[in-house]
């Protein structure tokens, strides 16, 4: 055994099959030969070194000798993997205090507002998992109370500079970004192949999805690779001019994939966090025109026009700062857009759109059309005012499709699961009537109960929309499951709630129909 260092005792790193999530937790037993639990008190922290490599984590204590020996440091998975040593290393542990930026930290709970350094601090620590999901909370919390135009700026800053930063050889780099909420939007994989076929830049980068039952990169992996690195997301977009991505494979913002794990079990949404989230990611993925597409309905994240308005305004404020070009949509949430919801279904409606398959669904088709012509028309070389018709011809034309089997070929193929669930529920009308109400929120739960997006194949398939006019009995949407147990539990939250209201908002159930 080396030498004990001074106030420094050194353990044999054991890896332990424990997951912690993002959180570096190590367990140590209460009959340590070099350390005395009693050292811990007062500290809920320890800091590993070996060498010039570092890192905080918790401490837990243990009386069982088979997980951990009296001679052993146990490592679960994330400290492990982070650690990059080799078990059977031995690490030197003492007791480390708490990161200095949770000071500003305790100051912002306090009210008061932080300067930029005091929020670039955070981030830092943040991203070097120097954080507890507690104190990340806290963060989180505080900032929601109230965020002054500065801080915002300096959060988006910080955010962005933490992670990769891409740069394009080309003097205009488009992007668009929906802030969520409306299930089956699944838009940006048919604006990105018109975009790229008509010759503008535009590197997609996705996030998977947290509380619904699909993001782009979760619908995209059903088609082709989406974990690429920088360099591979660079040869694609030579090749191709655009790619559709998962941003947290390329480490773009990578405090933002930490902060929203922390929000979503606190529901915590706020304007301004979401704002730096989207906005730190198209700084840093070297976007110079962006669109933002904000669904406004009743049951979309953005409840009324005055709400999408002031979000405007905060993008607006942000793009202007950083030098981005930011164009703002308001657009129709009141129902789910497409036909499908979850990966596979969501390619079904997403591929008959490209190949002008005549049961593609035309909302879908039309809200992205509608989309990619804002990108286009940044083209100084294309007539004002006519981003829509270039964006029909390539559609139709069958460029667009030809650019996203171009994309899919340059990506790779994929290797998750891509067939349908084969089990199957129908929820049916409990009344006659028209359909006057959808709730996107109840469908995007119901999907995720299915198994959607662990399971490429679960979902959902909209059978009606709202203006439909229903008979009792007739089926309203299909529940697809590739487990039984998932499909009961989908089945029996569907019964008691579908998310349809029908004729004058008498509640709808869900009952066998095949």
């Amino acid at each position: 055994m080396n030498a004990i260092l001074p106030g420094r005792a050194q353990l044999k790193s054991r890896r332990v099959n424990l997951d912690t999530g993002r959180e570096n937790v190590v367990v140590i037993s209460r009959r340590s030969t070099a350390l005395r639990p009693d050292l811990f008190r007062g500290f809920s922290r320890v800091e590993l070194r070996s060498g010039s490599k570092t890192q905080l984590a918790t401490v837990l204590l243990t009386d069982d000798d088979t997980l951990v020996g009296p001679d052993e440091l146990g490592m679960a998975e994330p400290a492990f993997r982070r650690f990059g040593q080799p078990a059977g290393s031995y690490i030197a542990v003492s007791p480390a205090p708490s990161p200095p930026s949770l000071d500003a930290v305790r100051v912002k709970v306090q009210g008061k507002t932080l300067e930029a350094a005091e929020i670039g601090a955070v981030i830092e620590d943040i991203v070097h998992y120097r954080y507890s999901d507690m104190e990340i909370a806290a963060f989180l919390v505080s900032s929601a109370n109230f965020m002054t135009s500065g801080e915002l700026i300096a959060l988006t800053e910080a955010m962005a500079r933490a992670g990769t930063q891409l740069r394009w050889n080309a003097r205009t780099v488009v992007d668009k970004h929906c802030i969520g909420g409306i299930p089956g939007n699944r838009t940006s994989m048919i604006v990105v192949p018109i975009v790229a076929a008509h010759g503008l830049t535009i590197p997609k980068t996705s996030s998977r999805a947290i509380t619904s039952p699909a993001g782009t990169a979760d619908t995209m992996e059903v088609l082709a690779r989406v974990d690429v690195s920088v360099e591979e997301m660079k040869e694609v977009i030579a090749a191709c001019r655009g790619c559709l991505v998962w941003g947290g494979h390329v480490n773009l913002s990578p405090a933002d994939d930490i902060l929203i794990s922390v929000e979503r079990p606190l529901s915590l949404d706020t304007r301004e966090q979401m704002v730096a989230s989207i906005m730190s990611k198209k700084l840093a993925a070297g976007s110079t025109h962006l669109l933002i597409d904000l669904p406004v309905g009743p049951t979309a994240k953005l409840t009324n026009p005055a709400e999408a308005m002031r979000l405007r305004k905060l993008f607006e404020f942000v793009g202007d700062h950083f030098g981005i070009t930011v164009e703002v949509v308001v657009t129709d949430g009141r129902q789910p857009i497409g036909n499908g919801i979850g990966p596979v279904l969501e390619v079904e409606d997403v591929m008959a759109v490209l190949t002008n398959d005549a049961d593609a669904p035309i909302d879908l088709r039309e809200k992205s059309l509608r989309l990619a012509a804002h990108p286009l028309e940044y083209d100084p070389q294309l007539r004002g005012g006519s981003g829509y018709a270039r964006a029909r011809e390539l559609l139709d034309g069958g460029a667009a499709l030809k650019k996203m089997q171009d994309i899919i070929d340059a990506q790779g193929p994929s290797s998750c699961r891509n067939d349908l669930g084969k089990l199957t529920f129908d929820v049916a009308a409990a009344d006659d009537g028209t359909i006057s109400e959808i709730n996107c929120l109840q469908l995007n739960r119901l999907g995720r109960t299915a198994g959607a997006p662990l399971d490429k194949g679960a979902g959902i398939k909209l059978l009606r929309k709202i203006g439909d006019r229903v008979e009792k009995g007739q089926p309203l949407y299909r529940i697809y499951a590739y487990d039984q147990s998932e499909l009961d539990l989908a089945t029996t939250a569907a019964k008691a709630n579908c998310g349809y209201t029908i004729g004058t908002k008498h509640p709808v159930t869900g009952e066998t129909a095949s």
